[in-house]
């Protein structure tokens, strides 16, 4: 068998070359919007997340044994 050009691709070839994600940009941009909220709108999300946080904390996880037939 005999190898034709097309199938002696090296693995550095296939390898997909992206550019790494810039994580210290995205941050800032996260503060600067955050930075952009009112008051209200901050203290309306934070009793929003209190809120989940304390439903969240009351929960119990209960297990029943499925029926035998």
């Amino acid at each position: 068998m005999t190898s034709s050009p097309k199938n002696n691709i090296s693995s550095e070839e296939n390898v997909l070359h992206e550019s790494q994600p810039d994580y210290e940009k995205a941050e800032i941009d996260q503060l600067r919007d955050a930075l952009k909220r009112t008051y209200k709108e901050r203290f309306l999300v934070a009793t929003r997340l209190y809120k989940i946080q304390q439903t969240l904390s009351k929960a119990t996880i209960t297990h029943r044994p499925f029926p035998d037939k």
